[in-house]
């Protein structure tokens, strides 16, 4: 394989690789647009090395056709390593907070990136292109076409039971904020009775949980409001 064609796999891997580095460095996740890069890159020049060790067997058995029995190469050896192995770095980039999920999107865009760069790696520039393409769309478009409803659990502690109960269903109701659950319990004392209802609600996209936080912890009568991971 000339100079060219190898400059040209690996460059087209960097460019492919980049654009979805940026978008996920434009959203501030934990790998960005130089760790897509590298994985991409990483990728094809293994490949190459790969497709390179065949093309050395099929000389070296040309050149001593005795040899033809005992050499044997595996072309998809290598690429089994690289899907194998990209695991742990995607792994990396996965965080577990308050039962909470965060990370695994980003996880799957650079396992993603590596196959793209396997393919450019082989010369398959139409599959890495398309691939590009269908990556780059479920990364930005899908969740602005596909509206899925998001649940979340909020835990709220409050004080007057009866009035700021019918408070947080009014705001509910006026914000269109559909409630799927309620764990209620209460905490009783002679000074003061302490409730505490566990939410499981679906929230508009329009409506941001911060918004939605600060106008339930301004009642006078709530102590205490929470978001909950699954």
């Amino acid at each position: 394989m000339s100079m060219t064609a190898i400059a040209i796999r690996l460059i087209v891997a960097a460019f492919v690789s980049s654009l979805i580095g940026f978008d996920r460095e434009y959203k501030n996740r934990p790998a960005g647009i130089r760790t897509h890069i590298l994985v991409c890159v990483g990728a094809a020049i293994i490949t190459l090395i790969q497709e390179h060790l065949f093309y050395d067997s099929l000389a070296m058995i040309e050149s001593n056709p005795d040899l033809a029995p005992s050499v044997t190469v595996d072309q998809g050896r290598i690429i089994a390593q690289i899907v194998s192995g990209i695991g742990f770095l995607g792994a990396g980039t996965i965080i577990v907070s308050n039962r909470e999920i965060n990370g695994l999107t980003t996880a799957a865009s650079l396992w993603a990136v590596a196959a793209l760069g396997i393919a450019i790696g082989q010369g398959y520039y139409d599959i890495a292109l398309m691939g590009t393409v269908i990556i780059l769309i479920v990364l930005t478009l899908i969740k602005r076409v596909v509206h899925i409803p998001v649940m979340r659990k909020i835990e709220i502690e409050y004080y007057e039971r009866e009035a700021t109960s019918e408070f947080i269903d009014a705001y509910f109701k006026d914000h269109d904020i559909k409630i799927q659950s309620v764990e209620f319990s209460a905490t009783y004392s002679k000074e003061r009775n302490l409730y505490q209802g566990i939410y499981t609600i679906e929230v508009p996209k329009d409506l941001s949980m911060v918004t939605l936080s600060e106008d339930i912890a301004r009642n006078e009568s709530v102590s205490k409001v929470k978001w909950l991971g699954y």
